[in-house]
């Protein structure tokens, strides 16, 4: 019997253990992943089993497969939900933790390829309601904190041209509504103000569950994106680079990555 234990997400997991248990109860064989998450288990009989995986960090699972007369039976790839994963976070303030979080930047440059930046000084709040869909988010940015590993383009971003962070010291994103998808999606509808100017952004948001970290506290993990048009926010600065191709893209793709700490 052949297989591969990975996380929901592709990452393999290693040291995880594979049984297999007979029709009548009987343990006819075990495993360990490898480094690769690949495991293997030798010597096992024809007939049906049930296959308990278990692996540190992670939800057991239990599946049944029938062995025949092949000399390996592939069992494929076997996904392990993270421990926690079904755990939604409880009521009370999460602390927006900037060390363990991102927020990234995408624009189309010249109509050919992607610039990516990120905006490296923020914080913010989550504060977990009951029922859930009565939750909030509030996230304040600094934009002088823009960074594109260009020292020139990075000043431009900072001037009057784009975020004019000497007359806007604050970006601002607030939430007004939270919409249920499934466990682990939702749609955060909220309001980005950038140079005083607010549009509604909802953010696609997913769950990745809660758990403790290293200092015994209890943290929280999400993923966001949304779509911003520069124009909603009067950021119009543009060089034709030939007819009807810009310098600079008009919609920035957001990519958001949070951890929060339960206060």
């Amino acid at each position: 019997m052949t297989g591969q234990l990975t996380t929901l997400d592709g990452w393999p997991v290693a040291g995880g253990t594979l049984t297999a248990v007979d029709a009548g109860g009987v343990q006819r064989a075990r495993g360990t992943s490898g480094p690769d998450g690949r495991i293997v288990l030798d010597g096992v009989p024809a007939g049906p089993y049930t296959l308990i995986v278990a692996a540190p960090g992670h939800d057991p699972l239990a599946r049944t497969v029938s062995v025949g007369a092949e000399p390996v039976t592939a069992l494929g790839v076997l996904e392990l939900n993270r421990a926690g994963l079904a755990v939604l976070p409880a009521p009370g303030t999460w602390v927006i933790d900037p060390v363990h979080s991102s927020i990234q930047a995408t624009a189309l440059h010249i109509g050919m390829s992607r610039i990516h930046g990120r905006l490296r000084r923020f914080s913010g709040q989550v504060q977990i309601a009951d029922p859930l869909e009565n939750s909030s988010v509030e996230v304040l940015i600094d934009p002088t904190g823009v960074d594109t590993a260009d020292e020139m383009r990075d000043e431009h971003l900072r001037s009057a041209d784009f975020l004019d962070a000497l007359r806007y010291p604050e970006i601002r994103y607030k939430s007004d509504g939270l919409r249920r998808v499934d466990h682990t999606h939702w749609i955060v509808d909220g309001v980005l103000t950038i140079k005083g100017v607010s549009a509604p952004v909802p953010l696609q948001v997913e769950f990745h569950g809660t758990g403790p970290d290293l200092m015994g506290g209890v943290r929280a993990a999400f993923s966001a994106t949304a779509e911003v048009s520069r124009d909603d926010f009067a950021i119009d600065w543009n060089q034709s680079v030939l007819a009807g191709l810009l310098a600079v893209g008009r919609t920035l793709r957001i990519d958001i990555d949070i951890q929060a700490v339960r206060s």
